[in-house]
């Protein structure tokens, strides 16, 4: 078979998927007899108002040299863990802006750090495909640096996101560009279960992100490189529980929502959108006005909710940090235009344990606390 025939039938073939991709997207929407905003307005529902005074950046946390990259809250205390391009991780007290930790990493390439449930430990990941983990309270050498607790090595890709299963110091999933995700016992370093991979219901793409619900631990969720994000059984490794469709690029970002039966995601296609769990139904997309000033939407880069789930906060390459109400699908601030914002790409934010706070990290090498004033203290 020529090359000019192998090509033809590529194409066929290309048209054929398309073709029964857009049949697909039709025919759910003929499922979806409304969505969350639709169904909020008809009831009268109106939009959380907000001021310029209800969420100010309050403190500035100065001290990486290159791109923060990912960043992790406690789940009691108040410190954050990141992980920037200049090859460390530093871990802040956020009610003094003070350094309690400053990590040179053996790879500088990090891409992902987390917290341990207990706040003793922090692992993080990146371009060496291996998650190294460190205790904190861990003898530092002469330079001041703090060995390596543990090594988790077994991905054949980059890792791209780590996080601990809630109250289990010694479990954590990893995903990676290998198209998998791990579940590791960290006090032996040898892999529990992988998700993905050989298995016909895995993801097809590079796994970017992933989150684990709150509310049942065996659950948790993974976004890819393929457009689709994955529910998965910490129980049941062979098969993805449920895949859900809808994004039309790299899912950049996924988030549980509080209730743990639904959860969020960010995509490269600029929207974030809201999925029940159970039914997979797309239940609501959030999806911000074309710029003039842009020649292309933004990417979403990072998702987070707040405590009651009315507000969903979403981080975006040009620098904007959108607070969406949840419900009527509208946006009630944008951090990006206040004053002491952020001057690059938002590459993650997070919300503190008890929900009074939001922490936003950025290509600009900072990272910012953005504190709930007057009456949205906690929402």
């Amino acid at each position: 078979m020529s090359v000019a025939e192998l090509k033809e039938k590529h194409a066929a073939a290309t048209a054929t998927v398309n073709s029964l991709r857009e049949r697909l997207k039709q025919r759910r929407q003929l499922l979806l007899d409304t969505d969350v905003a639709t169904y909020t307005k008809n009831q009268g529902r109106s939009p959380v108002n907000f001021s310029a005074t209800d969420l100010v950046c309050c403190r500035t946390l100065q001290g990486h040299t290159g791109k923060v990259y990912a960043l992790d809250w406690t789940p009691e205390k108040n410190w954050i863990v990141s992980a920037s391009q200049d090859g460390r991780l530093i871990v802040w007290n956020a009610l003094t802006s003070q350094k309690t930790h400053a990590i040179k990493l053996l790879c500088p390439w990090v891409m992902t750090c987390a917290f341990a449930p207990n706040g003793q430990s922090v692992a993080c990941g990146g371009l060496d495909s291996a998650c190294s983990v460190f205790t904190l309270s861990s003898q530092s050498d002469r330079d001041g640096n703090i060995p390596v607790s543990r090594i988790l090595t077994g991905h054949k890709g980059y890792i791209s996101c780590c996080q601990y299963v809630p109250d289990q110091e010694t479990r954590l999933i990893t995903s990676s560009g290998d198209q998998t995700c791990v579940l590791w016992d960290v006090t032996t370093g040898q892999r529990i279960s992988i998700f993905g991979g050989e298995f016909p219901s895995g993801h097809t793409a590079d796994v970017l992100s992933l989150s684990i619900s709150s509310t049942n631990p065996n659950m948790f969720v993974s976004g890819s490189c393929d457009s689709t994000v994955r529910l998965w059984d910490l129980r049941i490794a062979s098969r993805a529980v449920r895949t859900y469709h809808g994004h039309d690029g790299d899912v950049n970002a996924v988030r549980f929502f509080p209730d743990g039966l639904r959860f969020g995601s960010g995509s490269d296609d600029g929207t974030c959108r809201l999925f029940d769990m159970r039914t997979g139904h797309q239940l609501q997309v959030y999806a911000r006005q074309p710029d003039r000033n842009d020649d292309e939407i933004p990417t979403v880069t990072s998702v987070a909710f707040s405590i009651s789930g009315r507000l969903m906060f979403a981080g975006y390459s040009n620098g904007d940090c959108y607070v969406w109400d949840t419900l009527v699908a509208e946006v009630v601030q944008n951090l990006g235009t206040l004053q002491n914002s952020h001057e690059g790409r938002i590459s993650c934010l997070g919300l503190s344990g008890d929900g009074s706070a939001l922490c936003t990290g950025s290509y600009d090498k900072n990272l910012k606390i953005w504190a709930f004033g007057g009456q949205r203290k906690v929402i």
